[in-house]
């Protein structure tokens, strides 16, 4: 297995781990769904990657799912938004790479919005901490942010507990950020440019680490406390550490390219 093709973007001589980013919808929430107190709505990107590895094509979650997407040019009808053409695997087709080349998906927790795309990539193994992955399948009826059709897809699954280097190579390194649901993990992305902390959930809104700002509901608020407490530690050691779903943000980031 190689690192895969991507037309838009090839690989050069001496290229490592290459992180691309895409915006897969958005969500329109209230603020105090991020940050306890908070006043107002905020219209939330919802973000997924792409980590071009030697050693094959990850995704770092998959947004939101074919359930939510309308026609082009129509308006939206809930809370989510989501237009034909904004899917992830939409998204990597626009670059190149098709679906069936990723091999695997890293998901930080089962949320909807996390994880709606998994049913695009039919040959990937699905990275979760087992935790997680015992919660989402035996509470998603009860809990309505985990979908089980969207995650109970019958592809592998790699149940790991704790801290997790994928590859072997120190390149990709899972490790679990708890307090937002009970098994939610981040990853540790060794890129040419240095490292990149991938947050999902633990972190969605700069303002959260820069403040260690809670939301007004999570699974474990001294969990949540700690979770970021342990990237602004990776923050101060020289990492950048990428908040999921801050609309100011995303406004600066660069899409569907290599990430310098």
């Amino acid at each position: 297995m190689s690192a895969i093709e991507i037309p838009t973007a090839p690989r050069r001589p001496g290229d490592g781990v290459r992180l691309f980013a895409f915006t897969v919808g958005h969500v329109h929430m209230p603020v105090s769904y991020f940050i306890d107190g908070e006043e107002g709505e905020i219209r939330a990107p919802v973000t997924a990657f792409l980590i071009d590895h030697p050693k094959g094509a990850v995704l770092f979650d998959t947004g939101l799912g074919q359930r939510f997407v309308r026609p082009r040019g129509t308006a939206r009808e809930s809370f989510i938004d989501l237009e034909a053409g904004e899917t992830i695997d939409e998204k990597l087709r626009a670059i190149g790479v098709e679906p069936a080349e990723i091999r695997w998906i890293i998901v930080s927790h089962f949320h909807t919005d996390h994880a709606g795309g998994n049913a695009y990539f039919p040959n990937a193994t699905i990275v979760t901490q087992e935790a997680e992955y015992d919660y989402a399948f035996n509470n998603a009826g009860e809990d309505p942010i985990y979908e089980i059709a969207e995650y109970d897809l019958g592809q592998p699954f790699l149940k790991v507990r704790g801290e997790h280097d994928l590859f072997g190579d120190g390149t990709i390194i899972i490790f679990p950020t708890l307090g937002h649901t009970p098994g939610h993990q981040s990853a540790k992305i060794r890129t040419d440019g240095g490292d990149v902390v991938l947050t999902g959930d633990c972190c969605s809104l700069q303002r959260s680490l820069d403040e260690f700002k809670l939301p007004a509901s999570c699974h474990d608020a001294d969990q949540f406390l700690a979770s970021l407490k342990h990237l602004a530690s990776l923050r101060d050691r020289g990492a950048k550490v990428l908040p999921s779903h801050d609309p100011v943000f995303w406004a600066d980031m660069p899409l569907s390219v290599p990430l310098s």
